[in-house]
């Protein structure tokens, strides 16, 4: 029996793509590897982490950046390494894929989750404060800290907020 999937496809493709790999034990240690610049997400839910595959005696992991010029792409290829390292797999390469570009439908329900509780709005339909959840915001600027993210203020509490693009 084919199961229909309860969120968005590409989501849907990326947990088929990871539940049926037979890396398993190295996709859950990368589970500890979180993204420099929002520290309260792993690569995996952010979307980056794409494929890992055993080509001889190499571990080969793919990753995605969130955008050509994502500047944290480096420090993710080094804390792959640190931390596969540490499980004692030292044969390692970390392959850059830019095709498919990476979107926002790859964020999962639990990375939306994380982005909210460090204080980013999740990339949903209508912007809401993290902060108090009001719908009822405004944009100061289509660039944040980083070009994947847009600066708005919430007119109920006055906080002002990142909110991740629809990419």
């Amino acid at each position: 029996m084919q199961k229909i999937p309860l969120l968005p496809y590409e989501q849907y493709q990326r947990q088929q793509h990871r539940e049926c790999s037979d890396e398993q034990v190295i996709w859950n240690i990368l589970d500890a590897v979180k993204d420099p610049e929002i520290p309260a997400i792993s690569i995996w839910d952010l979307g980056v982490l794409q494929n890992i595959q055993r080509v001889k005696n190499q571990v080969v992991v793919t990753i995605t950046p969130t955008y050509s010029g994502c500047p944290a792409m480096q420090q993710i290829q080094e804390d792959i390494k640190i931390t596969l390292a540490a499980s004692g797999i030292t044969n390692v390469k970390v392959k850059t894929q830019l095709s498919p570009a990476w979107t926002t439908a790859w964020i999962t329900a639990q990375g939306q989750d994380q982005l909210k509780e460090f204080g980013i709005a999740p990339p949903l339909d209508k912007v809401t404060c993290p902060g108090c959840n009001s719908s009822d915001t405004k944009l100061l600027s289509e660039f944040s800290s980083t070009a994947c993210k847009a600066l708005y203020q919430c007119n109920d509490c006055l906080e002002v907020f990142d909110f991740f693009k629809h990419l």
